[in-house]
């Protein structure tokens, strides 16, 4: 078989890419609701199963490993055979893991749960990022970096809130929010269903499953300072996931599952909500004056953690998610400059990632030492995490930088 390039697709008509946008955000939204349903269970799992923190924590590893492994083999896939079939793909398997998730009762079902999620959230998440860049309108510039990066982070602060409000008021506390999650699944399969391609299905598919890390080369010199930003900030995305319900029970003394999924809903939601406060900056200056206030929320919550006070903990989260959402958006930015439909999967490919090492290397550490260290000396850890990304950040991102008025993510 013959390596060729990928074939893309004119824009064509208005409606049908506006409809192929809305379709495409909408099915990122739904696909990480789903994979952020569980966070409010995992107290009950504590508490009902007997399940460990090193167990919560190997179950996000998990997750992780698996979206890395697929980034890894799978990230240019939708380049190949268009970006519908890829995506859907990824819905599916997600769709299993939710199905899994109906009946968890064994430490082994959830890894398991968890790994199929992984797998497709990978699947998904670069393949739909692509097509949300492929379809989104040229103006306003910053809509299309801003939704593809932060659509990810909406859709985890939805599916937390909601799994954290249907656990503490509804019925079926263990069922009913992936029933919903499943059904917002099948909703986003149609939609995609019946959305124009933007890719031609061409050769090359099996060369392409040869695990590769690529970027332009235009923006190789920004990955650097892009790797910074998002292992920072995506392992603070981990820690509360893995760490942050039993810090909110046995630290901020609540037990309330809706209290856990708003506490992290408010790292997420203020993430896309600050997004687009970096319109008006370079990338580079976005990046550090964001990583700078990220660590400063950081800080708060360690002091939060110390003093025992659940406001400044949603403060500090609150200060520490809007940060974050700059500069993941500054960062896609930058690495999207000047793409072709061709670049996008791939480039999206290098940004989960290193998103997902983030997310991965510090919780398997973390997990690990959390059968010998206290919650909050774990919590001191990711912010010297976040302080060592700050630093790197602050010294080592360009003086000179494309202005926004320049940026041309769409081709």
């Amino acid at each position: 078989m013959t390596n060729t390039v990928p074939e893309i697709r004119g824009r064509g008509p208005g409606n049908s890419l506006r409809m192929a946008f809305i379709s495409s955000v909408v099915s990122l939204m739904a696909a990480f609701a789903a994979a952020g349903a569980a966070i409010p269970l995992f107290n009950l799992y504590r508490a009902e199963d007997g399940f460990t923190n090193a167990d919560i924590s190997m179950a996000i590893v998990s997750y992780s490993a698996a979206t890395l492994a697929t980034l890894l083999v799978l990230g240019r896939l939708s380049s190949y055979l268009g970006r519908r079939p890829t995506s859907i793909a990824g819905l599916v398997l997600l769709l299993g893991g939710c199905l899994l998730l109906l009946g968890v009762h064994d430490v082994g079902v959830l890894i398991l749960s968890r790994l199929l999620m992984g797998f497709g959230a990978g699947l998904a998440s670069s393949s739909l990022s692509a097509y949300i860049i492929d379809t989104a309108p040229a103006q306003p510039p910053w809509l299309a970096p801003v939704a593809s990066s932060q659509t990810v982070m909406l859709g985890l602060a939805v599916g937390t809130v909601s799994s954290g409000a249907l656990v503490q008021f509804a019925p079926w506390p263990r069922q009913l929010i992936f029933l919903v999650v499943i059904t917002l699944l099948l909703i986003s399969v149609a939609l995609l269903a019946f959305s124009p391609e933007t890719v031609n299905r061409t050769a090359g598919v099996w060369r392409s499953l040869a695990p590769r890390v690529q970027v332009p080369k235009r923006v190789r010199s920004l990955v650097p300072v892009a790797a910074a930003v998002l292992l920072a900030t995506w392992a603070a995305g981990a820690f509360y996931q893995a760490f942050v319900p039993a810090l909110v029970e046995n630290q901020l003394h609540t037990h309330s599952p809706l209290i856990v999924g708003v506490v992290f809903a408010a790292y997420m939601g203020a993430s896309v909500l600050g997004a687009p406060l970096n319109a008006r900056l370079t990338a580079a200056t976005a990046q550090r004056t964001s990583m700078v206030a990220f660590f400063a929320g950081m800080a708060g919550i360690v002091g939060a953690i110390a003093t025992g006070s659940l406001m400044l903990f949603v403060a500090s989260t609150l200060v520490s998610g809007a940060s974050q959402g700059v500069a993941i958006s500054a960062t896609t930015r930058s690495l999207l400059y000047g793409s072709n439909a061709a670049d996008r999967a791939p480039t999206f490919s290098v940004i989960y990632l290193l998103s997902y090492s983030g997310a991965t290397i510090p919780a398997l550490i973390a997990g690990q030492l959390s059968e010998h260290i206290s919650l909050p000396q774990i919590a001191i850890g990711y912010s010297a995490l976040a302080f060592a990304g700050a630093a790197f950040t602050l010294f080592t991102a360009p003086t000179s930088d494309i202005k926004p008025d320049m940026e041309h993510p769409v081709q």
